[in-house]
Parts: C-alpha cells; structure tokens; sequence
C-alpha cells in the first residue's frame, strides 16, 4: 500500500519549496523550512505509522536524491566516513533522515546555512558540539546560538565527558560572554570537571588570580638577561612563578583532588603537558613516570646550550627546572595502559593512577613552594577573587 493521493501531492509540493525536512512521528507531521518561515503537511496514514512514516522517507529520498529505495546504503557508508560531497549536503537535509542530518554536522564542508538548517530539524547538543568542532561554524552567526543552547543545557548533563567537551568548546573566542564565562567557572568550584575545561582551551584566562611566587621578584631579576635573549627555559620558569602561572597550578592541584572519570582525567594530563609543549624534546609517546624521568635525567646531564645557561645563572633552581621538564613530557600516555585494562571511575580509578599522578602533583608542588603534603592533599592555596 503506499501513500495516500493527498499526503503525496503535498508532500511533492512541498519537497519543492523547502530547505530542509523534519518528520515529526509522534504527532505525524511532515515540517518543511522555507527561509524563517515553515511549513507543514498533517499525513494521513493508510497503513501502521511506523510503515507509513517509512514509506514518507522512501518518497523524500526517490525525490531529493533519486534513490526510490530510501537513504542509499552507499551514501550511509560515505558520510560515516566523512567522504561525502560538500555538494550532497543541501540534500541530505530534505530527506527526513536522522543519519543524513548526522552526517552533515559533521561534515567539514558545513556553512553556517547549513548549520542553521541542520539545527532547525535536530537540535540537540550533541550536534552543536559537533559544529562547534568546526572552526568556520564557531566564526559564523550560528556559533553563539549553539553555544548558548549548550550552555543553558549544561547543568543538565549527566555525563562528564559531555561536561568536559562543552565546556571546552563554548569557550572558545566569540561564543560566550563575560558573563558567562563566569558563571561557568563559579560552577567549578562543585565540579572540577568545569575547571578542568578551562585548562584546557583558556590555561593562561583563569577567571581567579593567585599571587605570585614569593620569590618571583628576585628570580625576576636574576633572570632577566636570559629572558631578553629569548631564553625558552628561562621564559617558561617566570611564566610558571607569576600569577598566572601559580593559578594555573593550583587549579591543576584542585582538579586532582576527586576526578571524575578517565575522560577527564586524560583531558587534565594533556592540558599539562600542552602548557609546557614548548620545552618537550622527546616526540614519542612515554608510557611511564620512569620514561618520563629518564629523558628528564638525560637533559639535565646533557644540557641544550640554553637549558645550561639557566642552571649556571640560577643552580638553586634545579628542582623547578626539573619540574618543567618533567610536566612537558607528561600526558594521556601515561595512563593509556591503566585504562585500556580498566573502566574504574572515582576512588577506584584515583588508586589505580595514584602512582602517576602523585609524581606529578610533586612537580606541581616544586612550581608552587608548598610542601608535597599539601599538594598530595590537593588543599588549595591562597588566592584573590577573579579578574575584571
């Protein structure tokens, strides 16, 4: 049995006027999107809902994309694999196909046009985190508007990876406002997985400003003839002991203290290790804490010209050299073979990394002067409230 005369005539009618396609199931409605405005076509089932919505999709799919069998296997296989044209995409959107607005999504050939019709018939968070992976959508009008759809659905989230990815990318420059922004951290002060977001995209625009190192002034000074001559070590050593730098570790420290799960975790590890990316020598993965103090070893032993010039100028300040290096090889490496044999999460999984991460915190403790019980404990320093 196949569609009715009328629900046929009108929806021809309207595969020719609209931009994109909705199938409303429960309710039996047929959505067309012409500019702002939409239209809609009441079917008029012949047959079992289920049957008849498909035979809908099989007449949008003959229609749009000359396939009378529905959504083509082949196409379904292409967008899975980010292989399809930029020039299918306007199409995929008029066939009422979840699949097909799936794949457009996370097409890199998307346009804001796109987005904002892909939006109108699905929009779910899960697709706007996808689009704002997108730089030319983040750039376009439809960057803010799926930003504060995920924003204002954030508290609802249940997930800590979803938490961890919206938060990394609403904050990316031009989504959110001040405001916001704001807001955002203050969350963090109940889950860390917020601040953690923040190490992420924005390591150096923590919304709190800790004071700096107490000696940072004299170290300052000493080293200032290295800094002026570009000194990379030198550089990464005043950065870490100023303000900014002591907020950053102290949040690293906090967030340490209940992570929530894996994905977190490997989030936090890889912001670390990206913060200090500049002074990382050795490329390959490095499994261990060992690995990772044997290539440390190794550079103090046989230092670069510019790493010697620092600990001649300053040789009091091995340990936070030490420190640096030690963070700048350190990442998700160093758990991957904890977790590819685990699917702990909260006490269970802080047991089984404790051993990677409190060699870390070590490090992080080195950079803030506090005594290695203070930084295992994960108590947090001294701080100013947040910046204008």
């Amino acid at each position: 049995m196949q569609l009715s005369s009328e629900d046929s005539l009108r929806l021809n009618v309207l595969i020719t006027q609209a931009e994109a396609i909705r199938i409303d199931e429960n309710e039996m409605i047929v959505y067309g999107l012409m500019g702002d405005q939409e239209m809609r076509v009441a079917l008029n089932p012949t047959m079992r809902a289920d049957k008849y919505i498909t035979q809908v999709r099989e007449l949008l799919a003959s229609v749009v994309l000359d396939s009378p069998g529905g959504y083509p296997i082949f196409l379904r296989r292409w967008t899975r694999m980010g292989q399809i044209d930029s020039d299918q995409l306007e199409r995929l959107l008029r066939i009422g196909e979840p699949e097909a607005v799936m794949a457009v999504v996370g097409a890199p050939g998307l346009t804001n046009e796109l987005a904002r019709r892909a939006w109108w018939i699905a929009p779910y968070s899960e697709y706007a985190r996808q689009m704002l992976e997108n730089p030319t959508i983040v750039a376009s009008e439809m960057g803010p508007v799926l930003a504060e759809h995920l924003v204002e659905h954030l508290p609802f989230e249940t997930e800590h990876s979803d938490m961890l990815h919206t938060v990394r990318l609403v904050l990316q420059p031009g989504l959110i406002n001040d405001e916001q922004r704001q807001r955002l951290w203050d969350r963090g002060q109940s889950k860390s997985t917020y601040r953690v977001g923040f190490l992420v995209t924005l390591p150096e625009g923590l919304l709190e400003s800790d004071e700096a190192r107490n000696d940072f002034t004299d170290i300052s000074v000493k080293l200032q003839p290295l800094i002026e001559a570009g000194n990379p070590y030198a550089r990464q050593l005043i950065k870490m002991l100023s303000s900014d730098g002591q907020t950053f570790c102290r949040v690293v420290s906090e967030s340490m203290h209940r992570p929530a799960d894996q994905n977190v975790v490997s989030a936090l590890f890889d912001a670390i290790g990206a913060h200090f990316g500049s002074l990382r020598i050795h490329n390959k993965q490095l499994r261990t804490v060992e690995e990772i103090d044997a290539v440390v070893e190794g550079m103090i032993a046989q230092p670069a010209e510019a790493l010697k010039n620092l600990l001649d100028a300053a040789p009091e300040l091995e340990p936070e050299v030490r420190a640096m290096l030690f963070l700048a090889h350190f990442d998700e490496s160093v758990v991957l073979p904890i977790f590819s044999m685990s699917d702990a999460v909260g006490t269970v999984m802080r047991k089984k990394i404790s051993h990677v991460s409190e060699p870390m915190l070590l490090h992080i403790n080195r950079l803030l002067g506090l005594d290695a019980q203070v930084a295992t404990s994960g108590r947090s320093r001294r701080r100013s409230r947040s910046r204008d």
